[in-house]
């Protein structure tokens, strides 16, 4: 237990113009009101206004809930200036304005709030301690995320555009928004521009577009099926050309953009030197989202910490003498959804050889349902085994190596 005579208490409430101080005493009466503006030029005037409140060398401690957000460059400048800065979970300063008897919201309430979870709870806080190299790793995930977010939206445009003119266009290609699929939805977005085209030229088109992947025979199936379509012209048809162009446009815009972002992210993943792909199921993407959610490893004591951190963990309810540990879903669930995927990727089997891809935690799978757990249980127990093997991997920074499982010989 901290003593808290010790400390002087400075709650903060973050905003993306401005930001709201409260400086609280260890008995929790409010010693003063700072308002600064949200710029590093105003925050060494914010920093001399706290000076100004500290009396009998007590040491002033910060508290902000945004750190990686708009409270970012304050707490990046307060630690730069030896400075103890708290992160406060917005969880802990929501119950607190709900535990008072008249519920307020203001930004000084809020600011005063979080200056008491400080007096309350310090040792149970985390330091901030922010580092440029996982905030400009979790901001290019962020946008990618975004991107693939906007590509679904454009690609159920296209989807939405191409069904009035080819109702048999998820024929023609695999994927709608292929590269080879693309191009020929730009150059021929109705078959009104069909019109008076070859097999020779269409197939011409194909395999420049393609590579050479595309033959013949996809070119006079293309044409067979516009024909067996009918007559889908309608009035217009140069604005419905501009409509499906443009949606073209924008979904190689973001494609390419995605691809620039996964270039940045390599050059800045090789900087950690965390060889998370080199387990079977995480490629670049998923190895940089893994680093966006859990940052820098050493924050987590141990593999339990981050398993709590991200859901994982059981969370035990009961009264009365009673109860028993359930399914948490608290945490982070974005970080738990990719532990769930990754476990699903543990499990799966090659279509065609019917050979897992992961031999041993498909062994534990199986053997978890034999052991009469539903599949959502045994996935739990593999995302719970994942969460020892991805701390160790980034905290040691070593790389997987894939178990092998020694065949039994038969005995005669």
């Amino acid at each position: 237990m901290h003593e808290k005579q010790k400390y002087l208490y400075i709650g903060v409430d973050l905003h993306k113009q401005h930001h709201v101080a409260v400086v609280m005493d260890c008995w929790q009466q409010k010693v003063d009101e700072i308002k600064f503006e949200n710029k590093p030029a105003a925050f060494s005037t914010f920093l001399l206004a706290v000076y100004q409140q500290v009396e009998d060398d007590l040491t002033p401690i910060f508290g902000l809930e945004d750190v990686g957000g708009y409270g970012r460059a304050l707490a990046k400048y307060l630690t730069d200036h030896a400075q103890i800065v708290k992160e406060v979970n917005p969880a802990l300063s929501y119950a607190e304005r709900k535990s008072h008897m008249t519920t307020q919201k203001s930004d000084s309430w809020d600011a005063e709030c979080v200056a008491r979870i400080l007096v309350n709870r310090l040792d149970q806080l985390p330091d901030v301690i922010p580092d440029d190299l996982y905030w400009s790793i979790q901001q290019l995930v962020t946008r990618r995320n975004g991107l693939v977010k906007a590509q679904g939206a454009s690609k159920n445009q296209l989807h939405v555009q191409l069904s009035h003119h080819y109702p048999s266009y998820k024929k023609f290609f695999s994927e709608i928004d292929g590269k080879t699929a693309l191009a020929f939805w730009e150059r021929y977005p109705s078959p009104a521009c069909l019109e008076g085209l070859t097999l020779q030229q269409l197939t011409t088109f194909l395999l420049e577009a393609s590579r050479n992947t595309c033959s013949v025979k996809k070119a006079s199936d293309i044409l067979k099926r516009v024909q067996e379509d009918g007559n889908t012209i309608k009035g217009h048809q140069e604005t419905q050309h501009f409509l499906i162009r443009s949606i073209v446009r924008d979904i190689s815009f973001k494609k390419q953009e995605m691809r620039m972002i996964e270039q940045e992210l390599k050059g800045l993943m090789s900087l950690l030197d965390i060889q998370l792909e080199t387990m079977p199921g995480i490629d670049l993407v998923t190895a940089s989202a893994f680093i966006a959610e859990i940052g820098d490893i050493r924050r987590f004591p141990n593999a339990s910490k981050l398993a709590r951190f991200a859901g994982i963990a059981p969370v035990f309810f009961g009264s009365g003498g009673k109860g028993r540990e359930q399914k948490s879903k608290q945490g982070n669930r974005a970080l738990h959804t990719l532990f769930y995927n990754l476990a699903v990727q543990q499990v799966q089997v090659a279509k065609g050889s019917k050979r897992p891809r992961n031999p041993v935690f498909h062994a534990y799978y199986q053997q978890k349902l034999k052991e009469g757990k539903t599949k959502g249980q045994a996935l739990v127990c593999i995302m719970r085994r994942l969460v020892n093997i991805i701390y160790g991997m980034m905290k040691h920074k070593t790389a997987y190596e894939l178990p092998i499982i020694k065949e039994e010989k038969e005995v005669v």
